[in-house]
């Protein structure tokens, strides 16, 4: 039986029908009889409901116009009137429906159909009047860890003492039977707050300073100058955001320019501590160094319409900052929580000029989509202002006080990082409730009251009981039988134990993979005292330059001499418009953009004698074009150039600065072999100096510096720099096209064959046997006690020091040598954070 109030509740198409269904006698007698039970509608008819029906029909759906909200709804039915009368369950479209006697038309559409027994209870429960409860309401409930809420601190007690979050916990662990377990021992908490906020193994002499301090805060004394390690706590926390922003240095889309890094801006959020309101504004309302981020991925070739830029940005957005998974509800309404596809294109629209067209599926539906923010109630974005207007509306709707998901999102990530489970699981279901509620609320109004400083909040994490109470098993539990008792047993990331391996053998990356500034977070002048101890001038050949030059190409030259080739040598420069940069014939920099210097390690370019540099430096048309060889050169108004550069060559404690000034020689006139080591220009005349460093129209200000600051970890590159390889690939680093909350903390296959017969693995302990080797050890005890020391932060026990002494033999060899490092390494004290 086909009639437009079954094409009503089934595809959500008004229509008009009768009230009820006209069986006939046949039909009527293939009904399942009625339960000839009393129904109780909480026991037997509510689960029903939720399992099949209010997904459609219930929570504020109402495909047809039928909602199940409450019994008044109900009774109301579609857009054709009731579903159902009491008393007359034969006459119901709800029971031909939920039978099956059209198998065209059955409810539910999706899932598994009602048992006989169930269409049984349900025609008895009409039967017997529809009881149903005033208390029981399918109403989709108010959003949960959305607005505000102050919470007042328990009294200070004996076992809580004056710390908040360990008032906040006490009532919690009095309702569940728990006496907190005194703290961990020195040397246990001060490896695992290490590792946690600069994400490096506790030096072996700061350690036991730390041990051997008396005075009674000193825990709270290393978190905060730890904390202070603004280069350190950068490096480690880069890798926490680059998960989640989707920020990488290689993979899909950077060739082709279909994503951008936002590298330089994190890395100078991170180590500057920006607020974190500010540091989502600048995300959500990019500027150039942060537009990468609300970007996404440009993919090639034909995609589904739920991975377009717009949505991406939707998407990654609501999961990063709001704790709310889009992605299902981008092709359809969502089958896993209540987002529909309208919320998601309705945040999507915020990033186009036009409003979108929803396609549900990949299929257009030929409905423009409203645009709005997830939840209207925060504010209202306008759908017919500017791409910019609704991005800055975006930006503010985001960080306003009233939107207190924002923090309670940010504090519930901080305490899965710290203590290995959430407040709040999942971490990106922001919806589901608190474990402790007044702990997730106070943490999130005590960040917005104190700035939005995320180091005060990890500060306050770090330095409770709770954070310091022995680190249990997390195991698989569920959330609704999780009982919080401590902090989890956690793995090392895999960042994190490549640089512990550095740290414990001395081996590192060369250099990082994108340019970074190391001098966010430091004064000018300690900086300039460091990098740039010599003045830097701007050259050209012609004084005036700075306001007005010829577009035409200058070649420039610096001769110098060195006893020796120096262990360090990086140069850093830059010009308007643009330079090529040879040293001994080498070519080792090009640039085009004066605002971003270029770094090179130019080491391996030098000789002992005499050595130059020769530069090719271009100043560009007034149409930004380089100046062609064969033409004369173009004059024009307001056409400034320059040519900066400063190298630092290091031998010991010997440092050599080079830099441009009027020392260096010029000619406009290019010559065969012009960049070699023993060409000698004819006819050359002195360069002029025509600005200091931060001089109009170049205000170059810190850049140099901060270009030249990658000196700085040369050669002690940590892993958080550089892209994956297969060792961190194994051990849990994704690939980030896709944003990453969490990353798995079960031990894998791939992780056991990478451990045990990994290609790189082998190769950093063949050179870190050498490194061991070099530093040399007067006997095999003390070769193995700095090992253990540098490692785990503790002597050897008498049986692993036997062991060991034995594994080395009389005469340690290289591979002696491997096997001990590799024996440590593998040893979960080692690998896991307590």
């Amino acid at each position: 039986m086909k009639n437009a109030f079954i094409l009503t509740l089934v595809l959500g198409f008004a229509g008009t029908a009768p009230a009820l269904a006209r069986l006939t006698p046949e039909q009527v007698a293939a009904l399942p009889p009625a339960a000839e039970v009393t129904v109780d509608f909480a026991r037997d008819i509510k689960p029903v409901f939720d399992a099949s029906c209010v997904k459609c029909h219930g929570r504020g759906a109402a495909k047809g116009g039928f909602s199940l909200d409450s019994r008044e709804t109900f009774l109301q039915g579609g857009d054709s009137g009731p579903a159902a009368e009491p008393g007359r369950s034969a006459e119901s479209l709800l029971i031909e429906l939920v039978s099956g006697l059209d198998p065209d038309n059955v409810m539910p559409v999706k899932g598994s159909r009602l048992t006989v027994g169930q269409v049984g209870l349900f025609r008895a429960w009409i039967d017997q009047g529809l009881v149903w409860p005033a208390e029981v309401s399918f109403v989709k409930p108010p959003a949960l860890n959305l607005h505000p809420r102050e919470v007042s601190l328990p009294p200070v007690s004996e076992i809580a003492g004056n710390h908040p979050v360990d008032r906040l916990l006490q009532p919690y662990f009095q309702e569940h039977g728990i006496r907190p377990a005194a703290p961990v021992e020195d040397r246990g908490f001060a490896r695992r707050v290490y590792l946690d906020t600069i994400g490096l193994l506790p030096p072996p002499e700061e350690l036991a300073a730390f041990e051997e301090d008396s005075r009674p805060d000193k825990r709270q004394r290393l978190v905060e100058r730890l904390l202070a390690e603004n280069q350190r706590y950068a490096e480690h926390w880069l890798t926490f955001w680059n998960d989640l922003l989707r920020n990488d240095y290689e993979g899909t889309g950077y060739i082709d320019g279909g994503r951008k890094q936002i590298t330089g801006w994190l890395h100078a959020a991170l180590a500057e501590n920006k607020p974190f309101d500010r540091f989502v504004a600048e995300l959500v309302n990019p500027t150039e160094g942060t537009e990468g981020f609300v970007k996404g991925i440009v993919w090639r070739g034909r995609i589904n319409s739920s991975q377009t830029p717009p949505m991406q940005a939707a998407q990654n957005i609501s999961q990063v900052f709001m704790g709310v998974n889009l992605k299902c509800a981008s092709c359809h309404d969502s089958l896993i929580n209540d987002w529909k596809l309208a919320d998601a294109y309705g945040m999507a629209g915020i990033y186009t000029d036009e409003p979108l067209e929803m396609v549900r599926c990949d299929k257009p539906t030929g409905r423009k989509a409203e645009t709005r923010f997830l939840y209207p109630e925060l504010g209202e974005i306008p759908t017919d202002a500017p791409q910019a207007e609704k991005r800055r509306r975006l930006a503010e709707i985001l960080t306003s006080k009233q939107n207190g998901r924002l923090t309670r999102t940010l504090v519930n990530r901080l305490w899965e990082k710290f203590m290995g489970r959430g407040l709040v699981e999942p971490v990106d279901d922001m919806e589901q409730p608190a474990w402790c509620p007044d702990l997730l609320d106070w943490l999130a109004e005590d960040l917005a009251a104190h700035g939005y400083d995320l180091k005060h909040t990890m500060q306050v994490i770090l330095t409770s009981r709770a954070y310091q109470m022995p680190a249990v098993s997390l195991g698989e539990q569920k959330q609704s039988d999780f009982v919080f008792n401590g902090p989890g047993v956690r793995r090392m990331s895999a960042e994190q134990f490549r640089d512990a391996f550095g740290t414990v053998a001395g081996v590192w990356f060369e250099s990082p993979a994108a340019q970074f500034d190391l001098t966010a977070g430091r004064s000018v002048e300690e900086v300039d005292a460091e990098l740039l101890p010599r003045p830097v001038k701007w050259i050209w050949s012609d004084a005036g330059a700075a306001q007005k030059a010829l577009a035409e190409t200058v070649y420039l030259w610096k001769r110098f001499s060195l006893e020796t080739v120096p262990e360090e040598a990086f140069v850093a420069a830059t010009c308007d418009n643009s330079f090529t940069l040879y040293v001994n014939g080498n070519k080792v920099l090009t640039g085009s953009d004066f605002n971003q210097p270029r770094f090179a390690d130019i080491r391996s370019r030098l000789r002992p004698g005499e050595n130059v540099f020769a530069v090719a430096a271009v100043n560009h048309t007034p149409g930004n074009q380089p100046p062609a060889e064969d033409q004369p050169a173009v004059e024009a108004d307001a056409n400034p150039a320059g040519f900066l550069l400063y190298a630092r060559l290091r031998q010991g404690r010997q440092v050599l600065d080079l830099g441009t000034d009027a020392t260096w020689v010029c000619s406009k006139t290019k010559a065969d072999h012009w960049e070699q080591r023993d060409f000698t220009p004819a006819n050359a005349t002195a360069a002029v100096e025509v600005g200091e460093r931060s001089a109009a129209p170049w205000n170059l200000g810190d850049r140099l510096a901060g270009t030249l600051s990658v000196a700085l970890i040369h050669g002690e590159v940590r892993a958080s720099f550089v892209p994956a390889d297969p060792l961190t690939t194994a051990l849990g680093r994704p690939n980030r096209e896709q944003v990453n909350t969490t990353r798995p903390s079960t031990a894998t296959t791939l992780q056991a064959l990478e451990l045990t017969n990994g290609g790189t693995l082998n190769g950093l302990l063949q050179e870190a046997a050498k490194h061991v080797l070099a530093e040399g050890a007067a006997s095999n005890n003390e070769l193995v006690s700095r090992l253990y020391a540098s490692a785990l932060g503790r002597p050897p026990t008498p049986n692993e020091a036997a062991l060991a002494d034995e594994l080395l033999g009389t005469s340690p060899g290289k591979e002696q040598v491997e096997d001990l490092l590799w024996a440590v390494l593998m040893l979960p004290e080692f690998q896991m954070i307590y």
